[in-house]
């Protein structure tokens, strides 16, 4: 009797393994508001590790970044002086020791190529290559000296979206998701779509670098599919696709239970949300229900890929419950014809921004929700003028004083932050870090970047690192 096997036979074994049906109960009811309740409680990934440290200002973020970095001189700070002295170098005491990949010693500086003007109550500042932006002056809060600690792409970019200038670092989405967890079951909770050429940060600026994979932005095309090889395969049932989760889904349990991995949990709940956006992700990527009203708002055509279509999708993924969206538009690099650069991509960009803005206020959503817009540095006073390179009229990366805006969250509305020299080469007034405005999204969130630490490689690590403070006087 000693070495009789059924003595070895538990209630937990016979129910994994006795072909009852009960794996296929509980697959059958992936959709079900059971289910993700119990994936909240088991820690799935869904379920958030902090309750929020102070009252949360906003339930979502859409963060539109301009990839490429556009020139503040052009779109947000008029610089008369620029004009007056065009060809001439810049003074040794603004320029300093400071020397540019593709720009010669005393180089002369380029006037704005663009005519501004004031609009709004208060009279934001805003180039004429913006002329939807203009009519939401009231709207925005301008951050006027923006100054970052990385020069080149990649690293600027990796900078802004990880607070850290190389490749490993979680993204402030994956933050936020580790930190509040997801408010739907339908989609995934962090949510990114590109809608330029390539970027120069890559996927590390949407990675969840050393938290928990689950905590990685998940991308969306922007034309058909949002993601490939979700649909059910032809010739695949419904009962037999069941039947392979069933097998997938107790085969993990089974390997998490030895192991403790979280890495299993998590291609346990991505086969559980593959699953979900059967139902979830046509429905989202619909827009044939919108009104032509709507589309024309954002200058959408419903089944091509744009900016606008990626702007819209945001919306309506905000009124799903997803709590972070990255929007990356690149093609700023503006190293010649900064003009026909900013025209080109303002028109891809300007309507569809604004009307982000204006559609969220509308629905009124959009003081439970923060809107961010601007690109990793700016670009510099003077002229990158090459002829080997076949480049003119061009700017330089710039990253001591640049401009960005945010939108809604309980920032200030019509309020306009930071000076800059008559140059817009240093700021001089309500400076305002990169690591800054990492700390007020998070702040908006509910959640104090100081103290949301993740422990890895023997010690805690944050968003932003040892540095960064609230931007308190641009919150209302």
């Amino acid at each position: 009797m000693k070495n009789n096997p059924l003595l070895q036979l538990t209630r937990r074994t016979f129910l994994r393994d006795c072909g009852v049906g009960t794996g296929k109960v509980a697959l059958a009811s992936l959709l079900s508001d059971a289910v993700y309740a119990s994936d909240k409680k088991q820690g799935s990934g869904l379920a958030g590790h902090v309750k929020t440290h102070h009252k949360q200002q906003v339930k979502a973020v859409i963060h539109l970044f301009m990839a490429g970095a556009p020139s503040q001189l052009e779109l947000f700070t008029e610089k008369p002086l620029l004009k007056e002295l065009e060809g001439q170098p810049l003074p040794d005491s603004i320029l300093g020791d400071q020397r540019y990949a593709f720009i010669q010693a005393n180089a002369g500086v380029l006037g704005p190529q663009f005519k501004f003007a004031r609009y709004g109550e208060n009279g934001q500042e805003i180039s004429e290559a913006l002329p939807h932006l203009q009519t939401i002056a009231d709207d925005i809060c301008m951050l006027r000296a923006v100054h970052t600690d990385q020069f080149n792409h990649a690293p600027g970019q990796l900078f802004f979206n990880t607070g850290f200038g190389q490749p490993g670092r979680p993204s402030i989405g994956s933050w936020a998701m580790y930190a509040l967890g997801a408010e739907t079951q339908d989609l995934p909770a962090y949510v990114v779509m590109n809608t330029g050429s390539g970027l120069s940060g890559g996927a590390g600026l949407y990675s969840s670098g050393f938290l928990p994979t689950v905590n990685t932005g998940i991308m969306f095309r922007n034309q058909g599919p949002p993601i490939l090889n979700v649909e059910t395969p032809q010739g695949i049932s419904e009962r037999g696709q069941l039947d392979a989760f069933d097998v997938l889904k107790t085969l993990n349990q089974q390997q998490y239970s030895k192991l403790n991995d979280p890495e299993i949990q998590t291609r346990i709940a991505s086969f559980e949300m593959a699953a979900r956006l059967q139902v979830s992700a046509p429905e989202l990527m619909n827009l044939t229900k919108e009104s032509q009203e709507t589309l024309d708002l954002y200058g959408c055509r419903p089944e091509q890929a744009s900016f606008a279509r990626a702007c819209l999708l945001a919306r309506r993924m905000v009124q799903r419950g997803v709590r972070y969206i990255n929007i990356f538009h690149s093609g700023w690099d503006a190293h010649s014809n900064v003009k026909g650069n900013c025209s080109s991509n303002c028109t891809k960009t300007d309507q569809a921004s604004t009307a982000l803005v204006k559609d969220l206020k509308r629905l009124g959503l959009l003081d439970s929700t923060l809107v961010v817009w601007g690109g990793e540095f700016g670009r510099t006073p003077m002229i990158e003028k090459n002829p080997t390179l076949g480049r003119n009229n061009g700017r330089d990366h710039h990253p001591q004083a640049y401009t960005m805006w945010m939108a809604g969250g309980n920032m200030k509305a019509g309020f306009s932050m930071g000076e800059t020299d008559e140059f817009g080469f240093h700021p001089t007034e309500d400076a305002v870090h990169v690591h800054d405005i990492q700390a007020t999204i998070l702040h908006q969130l509910g959640l104090d970047h100081e103290r949301l630490t993740y422990h890895h490689a023997g010690r805690d690590f944050r968003l932003t690192d040892v540095h960064g403070k609230v931007i308190s006087k641009a919150i209302a």
